[in-house]
């Protein structure tokens, strides 16, 4: 393990090529750092703003084997990059952060709800299914409706299915490929909130104030920072958050997606929804909103540097560009009271994160 803090002038390594590896790439040139981008795809979106790219499978052992030689610490923009390819980094004597064992976690839905339970972090009731028999019985135990989702992969509203009756459970057996998955039951939430969050390698943490968040067709539409939120419910956001962070040893930016769900009594509950292991869509607000962007924290923390500051000095709506509303950005950019941040993807196929637009408020 290299000495920390990293010096200027150190490499960073990130595996995945797009629009986070660009932002976090860029936030590392601005402290000083090279970046070394490590994608299958050429010519990727991180690749063009960085030093270098290695082009190749996430789990090509001849380019671990490089990235780990050339880079003094290595990251990852997505949580679907095989834990195993970490795994072979850290044996190899690389520095990781986040480590391993955040993406194990992350990339199964059951084990993920058991770790947050266990770190007392509350999640909505689930069951897991194997098979048809299981996801009977999961729901006559939770009741309709409820989510079918996959254990594994899956995002932006992909990889599941709403039961409405037992019924329909065949057919949304079908839909999900038939896969090992995890039935939940329906969270009756006013509404979605989140928490950027971050740790560092010695133990400190910093949590950015909370976004409440507006989704369309599954996948995140808007951000709106800081939320409106009693000091009861920013408290126990920030107590979920160092829970998760402590529990996972974790290094580096984790965002925490939470149901606001009206308790029996009147007060408000903060159940987990999930968890990434990395930069977040929902802390794209801070960019524009805090000294300190959720970007530039990440790499402060993997490197050994003091965290950055998470206050917010603005209020922030963030919208994403999905698909061709990427034509907008003529428009967008005469605008004086917005940050346009774009991609730089060349295709805006349907649905596809092609840009964001932070609209700036005073406090």
């Amino acid at each position: 393990m290299p000495d920390l803090p990293l010096p200027p002038g150190s490499t960073i390594g990130v595996i995945g090529g797009g629009q986070l590896g660009r932002m976090l790439s860029q936030a590392a040139s601005r402290l000083g750092f090279d970046v070394v981008i490590l994608d299958p795809e050429e010519n990727s979106p991180a690749g063009r703003v960085s030093r270098g790219q290695i082009v190749a499978a996430y789990d090509d052992p001849t380019a671990l084997t490089v990235m780990g030689r050339v880079c003094q610490v290595v990251t990852f923009e997505f949580e679907n990059v095989p834990a195993a390819s970490m795994e072979t980094l850290a044996e190899g004597g690389a520095l990781v952060a986040p480590g391993p064992t955040a993406l194990k976690v992350a990339q199964d839905r059951v084990e993920e709800k058991v770790f947050l339970n266990t770190v007392g972090a509350p999640t909505v009731d689930f069951h897991p299914v194997d098979g048809l028999d299981d996801l009977l019985e999961g729901l006559e135990r939770l009741g309709t409706p409820a989510l079918l989702k996959t254990r594994r992969e899956g995002y932006d509203g992909k990889g599941q299915v709403w039961i409405k009756s037992p019924k329909a459970a065949a057919d949304a057996w079908a839909a999900v490929g038939q896969r090992p998955s995890i039935l939940e039951a329906k969270a009756p939430f006013v509404r979605e909130l989140s928490v950027i969050a971050a740790r560092g390698w010695n133990g400190e943490t910093a949590v950015y104030p909370l976004g409440e968040n507006i989704h369309s067709g599954g996948v995140l539409k808007t951000t709106l920072a800081p939320a409106d939120v009693g000091a009861k419910t920013d408290r126990r956001a920030r107590a979920i958050a160092k829970a998760v962070l402590e529990g996972l040893d974790y290094v580096g930016v984790i965002g925490v997606e939470l149901f606001d769900v009206p308790g029996p009594s009147g007060d408000r509950v903060l159940l987990v929804n999930e968890i990434a292991p990395r930069v977040h869509n929902t802390g794209h607000w801070t960019q524009d909103g805090c000294l300190c962007d959720q970007f530039e924290q990440h790499i402060r923390a993997i490197v050994g540097w003091p965290l950055g500051l998470t206050k917010a000095h603005a209020r922030v709506e963030m919208t994403n560009l999905l698909g061709d509303e990427i034509d907008q950005w003529p428009k967008l950019a005469a605008r004086p009271d917005v940050r346009l941040h774009l991609y730089g993807k060349t295709e805006a196929r349907p649905g596809r994160k092609m840009a964001h637009v932070n609209r700036v408020r005073p406090l």
